[in-house]
Order: C-alpha cells, then sequence, then structure tokens
C-alpha cells in the first residue's frame, strides 16, 4: 500500500463514522403511520425554509454520503492501478 492508499482509506473510515454519527442525531420521522392515521402532512422544509437544525442535518448528511462514494471509487481505482 503506498501512502495515497492509506491517506484515502482513513479519509473513508472517518466519513463512514461520520455519516453514521449524522443519521444518529437525526429526529425520526413518522413516516406512514401519521398519514394512515389522519394525520396533517407538513412539508420537508416546513416553515423555515429548510434552515431547521434536521434539514441542515440532512443536508450535510447527503454532503458525507458523496465523499464517502467518490473515497470509496478512488480507493478502488488506486487499488487497481497500484498493482
Amino acid at each position: 500500500m503506498n501512502t495515497v492508499q492509506i491517506v484515502a482509506g482513513v479519509l473513508l473510515l472517518i466519513s463512514c463514522l461520520v455519516i453514521i454519527l449524522m443519521v444518529i442525531m437525526q429526529e425520526p420521522t413518522s413516516g406512514m403511520s401519521n398519514t394512515i392515521s389522519g394525520g396533517s402532512a407538513q412539508s420537508y422544509l416546513g416553515s423555515s425554509g429548510g434552515r431547521t437544525p434536521d434539514a441542515l442535518l440532512a443536508k450535510w448528511t447527503k454532503i458525507a454520503g458523496v465523499a464517502f462514494f467518490a473515497l470509496t471509487l478512488l480507493v478502488g481505482v488506486f487499488g487497481i492501478f497500484s498493482k
């Protein structure tokens, strides 16, 4: 393993842990149970325009997911071409 693979692997591990922590920190959604029971359906962004902590956390979770995907591809490509 060369230095780039080690650094990418460590970054991959860190991004994995960040995604796990972000998902754990998010509030659970009521899903279909609220709709079935006749509750009102709220917008994803709500009245605050997406500036709630949950909306920001969901946004950063998506960004961390894209980073995790890109790092996974990077580690795979370096693994193929370093042989």
